[in-house]
C-alpha cells in the first residue's frame, strides 16, 4: 500500500505514507537536502507530504495504530493514561483511533523526537486545549525547544567531526 508524496518544486518523492513518521520524515528530507546535506526551508508541499495518508481506515484498533505509528501499543496505552491522546471504545471496549487520534499521536511523536520531555508535551498540549488566548506561551515553549535542537545539532556536529578525523586518520575518506 505505498504511495507517492510529491513536492513539486523538488520532483517526486518516494514516501510510504504508511511507515513510522521518523522514517517518513527522513526520506523527504534526504529527498530534498543539497548534496552537503543542508536543506530547504520548510514550504507547505514538504509539509503537505508529511501528512497522514489519505487512504487510512477509520477508525483504527491498537495494534494497527501501532503499526502504522511504529509507537508500541504499551506507549499508546500510557500516552492515554496521561492524558496526551485521547481513544474511544467501540461496544466490545476496545480502544479505537480517528484520524484526529491518529494526527495527535503523529504530533506527539514529533515532539518527543525532537527531545522535548513528556512533560513539555503534557504542557503543550494543555495549552492548546486552553484555547487561543494561550499562543504566546505556546510559541515560547517551541522557540524553547526550537534552541535545545539547535544546541544537539550543534553537539552532534562536533561529534561528527571527531568521527570524521578519526575515519581520515585510518586511511578512510568521509563523502556523501
Amino acid at each position: 500500500m505505498t504511495a507517492l508524496g510529491t513536492v513539486p518544486e523538488t520532483g517526486s518523492v518516494d514516501v510510504d505514507p504508511h511507515a513510522h513518521p521518523a522514517a517518513r520524515l527522513r526520506a523527504i528530507l534526504d529527498s530534498v537536502a543539497a548534496a552537503d546535506g543542508s536543506l530547504p526551508p520548510l514550504n507547505d508541499e514538504l509539509v503537505r507530504a508529511m501528512r497522514l495518508p489519505d487512504d487510512l481506515p477509520s477508525p483504527l484498533g491498537i495494534s494497527e495504530v501501532a503499526e502504522i505509528t511504529g509507537i508500541t501499543a504499551h506507549t499508546l496505552r500510557y500516552y492515554e493514561r496521561i492524558g496526551l491522546v485521547e481513544a474511544g471504545r467501540d461496544a466490545a471496549g476496545h480502544r479505537v483511533y480517528d484520524r484526529d487520534a491518529l494526527g495527535r499521536i503523529a504530533f506527539v511523536t514529533w515532539l518527543r523526537l525532537s527531545g522535548m520531555p513528556i512533560a513539555g508535551v503534557s504542557r503543550y498540549l494543555a495549552l492548546v486545549k486552553a484555547g487561543p488566548h494561550t499562543q504566546d506561551e505556546r510559541l515560547a515553549l517551541l522557540l524553547e525547544q526550537r534552541a535545545a535542537i539547535v544546541a544537539q545539532l550543534r553537539d552532534l556536529q562536533g561529534a561528527l567531526a571527531v568521527v570524521d578525523y578519526k575515519i581520515t586518520t585510518y586511511g578512510g575518506s568521509c563523502g556523501a
